[in-house]
């Protein structure tokens, strides 16, 4: 099959395109800078709509008309943009209005820099914003899944009427690689009820989209409503890979670029007889802990190892429920792993 070679926001731009995103609105932000640039010509060439906005606020505004009426929108933006979008994306949630949000996660807090980080995870996972909701949230590990999970986000977005991210970061935004350019999934035909209008039998009728919920026992209904819909996500949309888990002793819990790196590592000790396997999380919600669960109830230990100071371990943790050991090791923002680096440490919980 034919390969191309992409770098990793341009292949995640690219297939917004062919997933049938027409609308853009964002605020340049390194290091995703490369995905707005992409889009402010591709989108004219297709008759799409591309909007740099005054800020990120005004951009996640931007994405909640869009989506309002019924057309495939996307944002894009790093760390402390997307910390500025947090009220605009519980209003999406609330309103249940399907989106693709992106975070090409820069070092932080506070402006930090543009080297590697993961220290998004809370922020993407645990809600960011007010209220008591969820997003869909992947993490690719490669420019092929910056491209095909991209294509999934679209889909699951408007199939859930949820909003859905992208937690990418610097170094799989940045990075090049040949990928094959495959055609998005074959979406099932949804009745866009979250449009504000709807054609029915030849009639337009009036959809009334809010947030605001003041009767009697509304909000509450509601919010048992989304979360019913939630654990239909938890129970039908998780995604993990695994790597050598069939007789390992020790498994280690990674996601995006760490999980990368790690796989290295991992790789160089069972050439050398050690049994250490991966399982890395794709989508971070729905977590994967049935898996990690299951694998803990036989005694199979756990290290996660991460780009900030001990974020996903939460939730590996919670997993394992007291039925195996579970350690950590993570830099903060601005560092880096090297394999020669997790090899060691891996030696050490091993033995």
């Amino acid at each position: 099959m034919k390969k191309t070679l992409l770098q990793g926001n341009k292949a995640l731009a690219e297939s917004a395109i062919i997933s049938g995103c027409r609308f853009y609105a964002g605020y340049p932000i390194t290091p995703q800078n490369e995905i707005p640039e992409y889009l402010s010509t591709r989108m004219n060439k297709i008759g799409g709509i591309f909007i740099q906005a005054e800020s990120e606020l005004s951009a996640i505004n931007m994405l909640y008309g869009a989506s309002a009426c019924g057309i495939r929108a996307m944002t894009t933006s790093s760390s402390p943009g997307i910390s500025l979008m947090q009220e605009g994306i519980s209003f999406l949630a609330a309103a249940e209005l399907p989106s693709v949000i992106v975070n090409i996660q820069r070092g932080g807090p506070g402006l930090g820099n543009i080297s590697a980080s993961q220290g998004d995870y809370f922020q993407s996972v645990k809600g960011g914003g007010h209220g008591d909701y969820k997003l869909l949230v992947y993490s690719p590990y490669t420019v092929q899944e910056m491209w095909d999970l991209t294509a999934i986000a679209f889909d699951r977005a408007e199939k859930y009427r949820i909003p859905a991210m992208i937690l990418a970061d610097a170094i799989i935004g940045q990075m090049t690689e040949p990928i094959i350019m495959r055609k998005p999934p074959k979406s099932t035909p949804y009745q866009k009820e979250y449009s504000f209008q709807v054609k029915r039998k030849d009639k337009w009728f009036p959809i009334i989209i809010k947030t605001l919920r003041t009767a009697e026992g509304e909000l509450s209904n509601f919010n048992l409503n989304l979360h019913t819909k939630y654990k239909e996500i938890q129970n039908n949309e998780v995604l993990y890979e695994t790597l050598f888990i069939n007789d390992a002793e020790l498994i280690v819990v990674a996601f995006g670029i760490s999980a990368r790196i790690a796989s290295s590592a991992i790789t160089k000790l069972r050439s050398k007889g050690h049994k250490v396997g991966l399982l890395r999380p794709i989508t971070l919600f729905p977590f994967p802990s049935n898996i990690i669960h299951q694998l803990a109830c036989k005694g199979v230990r756990f290290i996660t190892i991460e780009l900030n100071m001990g974020q996903m371990f939460e939730d590996v943790k919670l997993a394992i429920n007291g039925k195996s050991e579970l350690s950590f090791y993570g830099k903060p923002s601005g560092s880096l792993f090297a394999p020669k680096e997790l090899e060691e440490v891996l030696l050490k919980h091993l033995i």
